[in-house]
């Protein structure tokens, strides 16, 4: 798992700057910098979002994990399908994906 993508998720969320939730981040796609799914997200729903976040050039991390591992890792109590961020430094978005894409390879 991801460090920075751990670290980068409880920072932004103590500081309000994400979005949790299927349909709220759907509905917030252009006001994201960068979008989480967890394998829990259904076929449909991740169609969606992936390809709204493609006409909008905002890059997605399929997390390797279910809803209670994404909801663990914001050191919450209760499961989040997907989450997005909407303040997250270039370097911080660079990071993160570098580190996801080596997960999936390994």
């Amino acid at each position: 798992m991801s460090k920075i993508l751990e670290k980068q998720l409880k920072d932004a969320h103590k500081e309000g700057a994400v979005t949790i939730g299927t349909k709220q981040v759907l509905s917030s796609v252009k006001n994201s910098k960068l979008i989480v799914l967890s394998q829990s997200v259904s076929k449909e729903m991740f169609e969606k979002i992936e390809s709204d976040a493609k006409k909008e050039k905002i890059p997605l991390v399929n997390f390797q994990g279910t809803s209670i591992a994404l909801g663990k890792l914001c050191g919450l109590q209760f499961r989040i399908s997907s989450i997005s961020f909407t303040s997250i430094s270039d370097a911080n978005i660079k990071s993160i994906l570098k580190d996801t894409e080596t997960e999936v390879k390994e």
